[in-house]
């Protein structure tokens, strides 16, 4: 493809995918900067550490080359769709964290990152792609900096700096050469207020989450019968995920518009949850909740032991 035409269709890819809704969008070039050796080997010694606590699937191997998820890959489009809402929390008893509020975002995100790989398509009929979410063996947050729409901030998350970062990542590969924009430089400075916010220092240096101590993690993957005690004594009201350390950080306090995704707005079941109510919640009755739901993955009695374990709080 000649640089006219490489210009051209990537002015197109962007127009499209603002047209489906998305907030931010940048492309990087296979196989990346310096930078993207520097997260891979970054990836291999969290694992060493055992950083990762049970999740096992974080060891593929196939995080560490990209052309494993797409032979002739040439560029990444990746894309942030906005999820914040302004409001604290919608229940009184519970805090659940923000990405789990409206329908599950790997399926509201694949389908718009669909409608651009088929416009591709039309384009450039003989092209190949892939569209990675973060259930992808992909290296999805360096990749989302390395294309300059957000850097890698202390707490993982990657930061925009119009939208903080309450913003969900997807990436679409494929075999087409565009044009590529500058990576993203991170603009943490010298703060550290996530890694102090943290209520069990699961932070354990900048860009270092610590699985194995995260409330995330626990309320969310682990599938023990009970939690840790330590854990217990800091989960505060959360029982499905953490937003701590997004909610101090400086760049998510500034005003950010409300997504106007639909399928992002607060569940039913999401504003309506109660102590009271939760605690007789058949298995039935879980399952319904959490069908259109990222947070499916929190099996009904993990539901129920993470309530009992705040509930038994002091």
């Amino acid at each position: 493809m000649n640089s006219k035409n490489s210009i051209d269709l990537t002015k197109k890819i962007k127009e499209k995918a603002f047209e489906e809704g998305f907030d931010a969008v940048g492309i990087a070039k296979v196989p990346g900067s310096e930078r993207i050796k520097l997260r891979t080997a970054s990836l291999e010694r969290w694992l060493e550490a055992g950083h990762q606590a049970k999740m096992e699937w974080m060891k593929s191997p196939r995080r560490k080359n990209i052309n494993h998820m797409l032979q002739g890959v040439q560029s990444v489009v990746a894309v942030g769709l906005n999820y914040y809402i302004n409001t604290k929390r919608p229940s009184k008893d519970f805090s659940i964290a923000r990405y789990g509020w409206g329908k599950d975002y790997h399926q509201v995100v694949e389908k718009k990152l669909k409608n651009i790989a088929q416009y591709l398509e039309k384009e450039r009929p003989n092209s190949k792609w892939k569209i990675c979410i973060d259930t992808s063996a992909f290296l999805d947050k360096a990749w989302a900096e390395e294309a300059g729409i957000g850097w890698i901030g202390k707490h993982s998350n990657i930061i925009n700096s119009k939208i903080g970062s309450w913003m969900f990542l997807g990436h679409l590969l494929s075999t087409e050469d565009l044009e590529a924009d500058e990576p993203s430089k991170p603009t943490c400075g010298e703060c550290e207020k996530c890694i102090e916010a943290c209520p069990t220092k699961a932070i354990e240096e900048p860009f270092i989450i610590n699985s194995n101590k995260c409330l995330a993690y626990h309320t969310l993957e682990n599938r023990d019968k009970e939690l840790p005690k330590n854990i217990i004594n800091k989960m505060g009201n959360w029982i499905a995920g953490c937003d701590i350390c997004q909610e101090v950080c400086p760049w998510n306090q500034k005003k950010i518009p409300n997504t106007s995704e639909p399928d992002l707005q607060p569940s039913e079941w999401i504003l309506n949850i109660t102590k009271k109510n939760a605690l007789t919640w058949s298995d039935s009755e879980w399952k319904e909740n959490l069908k259109k739901s990222a947070l499916k993955r929190i099996k009904p009695w993990m539901w129920r032991r993470n309530i009992n374990s705040i509930s038994n709080n002091p």
